[in-house]
């Protein structure tokens, strides 16, 4: 039986714009002019509406922070109506610009979501990934801000259709699978240990895979970041930048899958991390210390004291010191033992 709609989307996001630095950069005058124009089409939403001074200070300048959500639906309008993230990440990129942080957060997370800034359903203990459907992106941004501590600068989104038409566009994406995996999904598709070729669809469907695995939503979640790294990589050796026609028809199909805040430059992101190469992204989960229940709800229990520590060496723009004490693995590959 296949899952329910809301249960099948919410990929990642943060992959528009990182593949944009790496068409883009070289691509010549004529494509940056057209790129220009398609950001006057991107859909915008009012991420930070009733957001008041109580927010995260600054404490590195010169970094970015960005809120990645995936889900269902690309309206802004209906981020109103019950759609609940299920991909949460923040993309730290450091003052230099020369390394990307990509920190998964479990959408099943248990934490206090505030008061909702503009009404409505808050200031209670929750799922992390409620904060979306009951306040839309500020409500999601405050209880980000204070789960983390860390000031989030811009937000983007991506649904479903994004994802499977970029990774399309880029001719698919090659992973490593790492063990032999059965779908879930009605089709019951098969992935055999080893390198595999994915094409939009079956990376989807192989990136929601979680029940059979042993830690469950962990997995799915450096399948994730495995998938953004695939991407970078497929982006970074591709010869569509000496295809004028099929360039465009990717930025096209960017431009009409992502929504991002009112005052996301994206462009000129993109200029600023030109230098940017899938090599330079490190992959994190946020610290837990296990699963459980709450009343009938399964979730996930955050650690207080590692999480601090963390989000502490995000503000102070010094994760590689917090990486030499908390090694991880490749993204997309187990952590160390």
């Amino acid at each position: 039986m296949s899952e329910p709609r809301s249960r099948r989307r919410g990929p990642i996001v943060a992959i528009l714009a990182a593949v944009l630095v790496f068409l883009l950069v070289g691509a010549g005058l004529a494509v940056w002019s057209y790129a220009r124009g398609l950001e006057s089409r991107v859909q915008r939403a009012d991420a930070f509406a009733g957001l008041t001074g109580d927010r995260p200070a600054r404490v590195a300048d010169g970094v970015l922070n960005l809120l990645l959500l995936g889900t269902d639906s690309r309206n802004p309008e209906d981020m109103l109506d019950g759609a609940r993230s299920d991909t949460l990440m923040v993309l730290h990129v450091n003052a230099a610009h020369d390394a990307a942080y990509l920190i998964s957060i479990p959408r099943d997370t248990w934490t206090h979501i505030p008061a909702n800034p503009n009404g409505g359903t808050g200031d209670t203990d929750a799922k992390i990934n409620a904060a979306l459907a009951w306040g839309g992106l500020p409500l999601a941004v405050k209880t980000v801000e204070t789960f983390t501590g860390v000031r989030i600068d811009h937000v983007a989104l991506i649904d479903f259709g994004g994802l499977v038409a970029v990774t399309d566009a880029l001719g698919g994406v090659d992973m490593v699978v790492e063990q032999d995996t059965t779908s879930t999904f009605e089709g019951h598709r098969f992935w055999p240990s080893g390198p595999n070729h994915f094409d939009g669809a079956s990376a989807l469907e192989y990136i929601r895979q979680r029940s059979q695995f042993v830690d469950g939503d962990l997995t799915r979640i450096r399948h994730q970041q495995g998938y953004l790294k695939a991407v970078l990589a497929r982006a970074a050796s591709t010869g569509m930048l000496t295809n004028p026609l099929a360039l465009r028809s990717f930025l096209e199909t960017a431009a009409g899958a992502v929504v991002v805040d009112t005052g996301f430059a994206l462009i000129d992101t993109v200029v600023e991390l030109r230098d940017l190469r899938a090599s330079q992204f490190t992959c994190v989960t946020s610290p837990i210390t296990g699963t459980g229940w709450v009343g009938d709800q399964s979730v996930v229990f955050p650690d207080p004291a590692a999480a601090r520590d963390l989000y502490a060496a995000v503000r102070a723009d010094a994760l590689p010191g917090w990486l030499g004490a908390h090694p991880v693995g490749d993204c997309g590959a187990p952590p160390p033992r």
